[in-house]
């Protein structure tokens, strides 16, 4: 079996190509993995917030073109940058296994968001990432920052800010460990619903694919990723709205599901959290789900979507 990956050409997207790559090649029934590379709408324009031209779906729309057209097998996304909702021509295989899903500080001044003076600037086009830092640092500004991850890195440097906020992941796939001052804690700051994970996406009626590259998805990171994803959907998840999730196991068979919601000035914060086995990972979301809309989730949602497109 020959298989053609579909991937964004950012260093972080080929690398994870490349990893997929190489454990693909790994597959007795693998012959040859060939890597398409492409450009994606959500690369090319920079000057303006994911949510105002589309969102995060616009980093796969190319990507899935390729495999309706045949250029390309499997495609690979960062699981923070899959739609809620996938088009019924394709088919999610499951995320595999997940490197660090935390939020990672950089700075080459400061060693936290607490050590930065009033007025100092962070990085971030991430409203998730904005609402958490002004409701514990309400004295710091946000400021957008586009672009992938070595140009975020050349904005910080260059000084057009203080400090910047990055999925600890990407920092440390391309070995860019020392770029980060502290991986901040999820008591601090929760995760992006499927940060660190890695989706494998498929036409939907390749049942031979899907048998071979399905053993590389992680049936439990897939549970919990799932967990995190339900609730998203079930608040209309987007660029719009600061929605955050993160599922974290207890021991083989338990998980915790944490989310919140929040205004984007980070004045209003809900956060909700529930337990339960991981074969029932729905029942798990449901009810945090359940908790978040009785505390006024809604509410919040509402607001934040009308404050965005007036």
């Amino acid at each position: 079996m020959k298989i053609r990956i579909a991937s964004r050409e950012s260093r972080l997207a080929m690398w994870q190509a490349e990893h997929v790559r190489d454990l693909l090649l790994a597959l007795p029934e693998v012959s040859a993995v060939e890597i398409v590379g492409m450009t994606t709408q959500g690369d090319q324009i920079l000057d303006r917030s994911l949510a105002k031209i589309g969102g995060k779906g616009l980093f796969i729309k190319e990507l899935e073109y390729a495999l309706l057209e045949g250029r390309a097998d499997l495609a690979v996304h960062s699981g923070k940058d899959i739609p809620m909702d996938v088009d019924p021509e394709f088919r999610l295989l499951g995320f595999m296994t997940r490197e660090d899903p935390h939020d990672a500080f950089v700075s080459n001044h400061y060693n936290s968001l607490a050590e930065m003076p009033t007025g100092a600037i962070v990085g971030s086009s991430s409203l998730r990432r904005q609402a958490q830092v002004l409701a514990r640092f309400p004295h710091l500004k946000v400021e957008p920052l586009r672009g992938n991850l070595d140009t975020r890195l050349g904005k910080l440097d260059s000084g057009q800010y203080q400090a910047i906020v990055l999925a600890a992941a990407g920092l440390k796939r391309l070995g860019l460990h020392s770029r980060i001052r502290n991986v901040i804690d999820s008591t601090d700051m929760l995760p992006a619903v499927g940060q660190g994970a890695l989706g494998l996406e498929i036409r939907k009626n390749d049942s031979l694919l899907a048998g071979v590259a399905g053993r590389l998805i992680d049936p439990v990171c897939t549970a919990l990723v799932s967990a995190e994803r339900s609730v998203s959907k079930a608040l209309g998840g987007s660029c719009q709205v600061p929605i955050a999730g993160y599922a974290t196991l207890n021991n083989a068979h338990t998980f915790t599901l944490r989310a919140l919601v929040a205004s984007p000035d980070g004045l209003s914060v809900i956060e909700k959290s529930a337990s339960g086995a991981v074969d029932r990972w729905q029942e798990v979301s449901d009810e945090v789900i359940k908790d978040l809309l009785n505390e006024g989730a809604q509410e919040l949602i509402d607001t934040a979507v009308q404050q965005f497109n007036g």
